[in-house]
C-alpha cells in the first residue's frame, strides 16, 4: 500500500495557493491602516515592502541559480574517485 501525502492532492495545493494569496493581499491592505514610520520617501509608497520583498526573493533565486553554475560537479564526479583507487 502506497502512502499518499496530503500535498499530493491537487485540490489541497490549490487551497494552499489561495490561502497564501489571501494572506498576502491582507498584508498589503493592512498598509492602509498601519503607520509605518518610513525613514526614506520610497518606503511611504503603497505596497513598497511587497514589491521590495518580491524583487529581493527573485534576485536570491537568480543568484542561487548563477552560483549553481559555478559549483556544479559532473554526474560522474564521485565515480572517478572509485576508479582511481
Amino acid at each position: 500500500m502506497k502512502y499518499e501525502h496530503w500535498l499530493d492532492d491537487p485540490l489541497n495545493v490549490r487551497k494552499l495557493w489561495r490561502g497564501f494569496l489571501v494572506v498576502l493581499a491582507l498584508t498589503v491592505i493592512a498598509g492602509f491602516f498601519v503607520d509605518l514610520h518610513p525613514h526614506f520617501e520610497i518606503e511611504s509608497w503603497f505596497g513598497f515592502y511587497a514589491v521590495y520583498g518580491f524583487i529581493t526573493c527573485l534576485l536570491m533565486i537568480v543568484g542561487a541559480k548563477a552560483l549553481g553554475l559555478f559549483l556544479k560537479k559532473p554526474d560522474s564526479y564521485y565515480a572517478q574517485d572509485e576508479r582511481d583507487e
